[in-house]
């Protein structure tokens, strides 16, 4: 039997990838934000219906096209979503939404099973959701255990008497917001509030846009009979900088007049946040001085149960975390998952069973040693090099090797970086180079161990992540690893061909789920539903 399944959040398409081999599924859709693994995607997958929204998609009219789907696949981004993102002053940032959208699938898709991978955080009770408007109507999530969260509005420094009045208002009128552009020049003038020469820099670069700004507020302010405090703030901000640029106001000055603004700002974005994701607030309150906003949350986890383990959904969930390394991978990396299979079919998920242990593992030889003789390129040209036939080729260099080798592509290697290469044994890293080699970097104490790694052929490697910025090296030359040899420690084999920009290509490799992990996973559902059907 053949099961019809959609991969959300799909990345590079590792996880399609497991499941396509398998030989008993159908891709019909998948839905990626990025465009450069959209290509990459479409490229290796050219008759699944692609997405780059998943908040947009149409699940009814999917299925009218595709016929029922059978699996829903995908890992949701654990970094969560944001409508406002300036500066890092989000407050929604562990209210991972797009894990709602992936459940969104679940309830109106209604396949036999799901997985749902990269997960491992979600299960801590530092990824959360707050309540939203609609939650106050759903019985089940009224009914999980809600934990009162306090949002700061407004730092102690700039509250005032009636500002709890004032942004209420805020909330429902939002054209006190700055113009994008302006926000950020204020910003960075902010940021060099210790740092005058970096202020009057930044002051300089700026000033001629900045001045015809600053006096259009003052303008405006002007020509208001009665002004709210965000736009006393404003006009007091405006005047100390025009004075600070001609002399006339002190430093100190400047600085206390933008800091209550910027703060004012940074204020209406996160009500302006809030409102835009539906989040019910409770109340404002003072709370040792600050400004708050009141708000419950609940654990992403208990929201996932709560909706798919119960009536109308009825899955049986499974959670397990599984080591690529057993399964042929030629590295160390551990996902988590969730396995749900409908309640119906009486069955239990059981992870799959352990191909390779410590005896056999495979190693970062086995994967790339054959290719250690073929240079690579450092420009992304859409060319590949002719690779001769091994018909003796066994274990790994049999599974993936082709005839052709796309993406054999390295950054090109500068002096610091070569020193640096030719200073590290196999096994060492950045803490093993001696004080001169370090130099270049700020913090060298807080280097992680995987900068600078030279890989070890006789073992696996360890996590697989964007290894150009980690600038892993090769066991034998003094070289960065190639998307490609990166690629195959992930068990891509050369057939699959990824698109974008180098730094592109190499995120892609970095954060796909091993295939030959996704096929075991696959390998065990599709038995599953196999054993239901019969």
């Amino acid at each position: 039997m053949i099961y019809n399944v959609i991969d959300l959040f799909a990345g590079a398409g590792g996880l399609s990838l497991g499941f396509k081999q398998t030989g008993q599924v159908k891709i019909v859709a998948a839905a990626e934000n990025n465009l450069n693994a959209r290509k990459t995607y479409k490229r290796n997958f050219k008759l699944a219906r692609l997405y780059s929204d998943v908040r947009t998609i149409d699940y009814a009219e999917l299925q009218d096209t595709v016929g029922p789907v059978d699996i829903v696949i995908g890992g949701p981004p654990c970094q969560g979503f944001s409508n406002a993102n300036r500066q890092h002053t989000t407050v929604i940032s562990m209210n991972n939404r797009l894990v709602k959208e992936y459940v969104r699938a679940i309830c109106e898709l209604n396949p036999k099973a799901f997985v749902m991978e990269n997960v491992a955080m979600l299960r801590s009770q530092v990824h959360r959701f707050f309540l939203e408007e609609q939650d106050l109507d759903n019985e089940r999530i009224m009914a999980l255990p809600l934990s009162e969260d306090k949002i700061e509005i407004l730092p102690e420094c700039v509250n005032f008497s009636n500002s709890i009045a004032f942004l209420e208002t805020a909330r429902a009128e939002m054209g006190y917001a700055w113009a994008e552009s302006f926000y950020k020049i204020i910003n960075i003038l902010y940021r060099y509030r210790i740092n005058p020469a970096k202020f009057d820099t930044t002051l300089e670069k700026y000033q001629k846009k900045l001045i015809a700004q600053l006096n259009e507020i003052l303008k405006i302010t002007a020509e208001t009979e009665e002004l709210n405090v965000l736009q006393e703030n404003d006009a007091k901000m405006a005047k100390a900088i025009l004075q600070y640029i001609d002399q006339k106001d002190t430093f100190d000055d400047a600085v206390l007049a933008i800091s209550n603004s910027i703060m004012m700002q940074r204020a209406i974005m996160k009500i302006k946040e809030l409102t835009d994701n539906d989040i019910h607030i409770f109340e404002y309150k003072e709370d040792n001085g600050s400004l708050v906003a009141v708000v419950k949350s609940y654990p992403v986890m208990d929201y996932i149960r709560a909706i798919l383990e119960n009536e109308p959904y009825n899955y049986t969930l499974s959670e397990n975390t599984l080591n690529a390394i057993h399964y042929g991978a030629p590295q160390r990396r551990e996902r988590f998952i969730i396995v749900g299979l409908k309640k119906e079919m009486n069955a239990k998920y059981i992870a799959p069973e352990i191909k390779f242990t410590e005896g056999n593992y495979r190693t970062v030889y086995d994967a790339i040693a054959d290719i250690q003789d073929v240079i690579p390129v450092t420009e992304v040209t859409g060319d590949y090099i002719e690779l001769e036939a091994h018909p003796n080729a066994t274990g790994l260099e049999k599974e993936l090797r082709g005839r052709a080798l796309y993406n054999h592509i390295t950054t090109a290697t500068r002096e610091t970086a070569m020193a640096r290469f030719k200073a590290l044994k196999a096994g060492e890293n950045f803490h093993d180079l001696d004080p001169e080699l370090k130099t270049t970097y700020s913090n060298a104490d807080r280097t992680q161990n995987t900068i600078y790694m030279r890989l070890k052929y006789n073992e696996p490697s360890g996590t697989v992540v964007n290894v150009r910025k980690s600038m892993w090296i090769h066991p034998e030359l003094d070289r960065a690893i190639s998307i490609r040899e990166a690629a195959r420690l992930q068990t891509f084999p050369d057939t699959f061909i990824f698109e974008g920009t180098k730094d592109s290509q190499y995120q892609q490799v970095g954060n796909a789920v091993p295939p030959y992990l996704a096929k075991a996973i696959a390998d065990s559902v599709i038995s599953i539903l196999n054993n239901a059907t019969e």
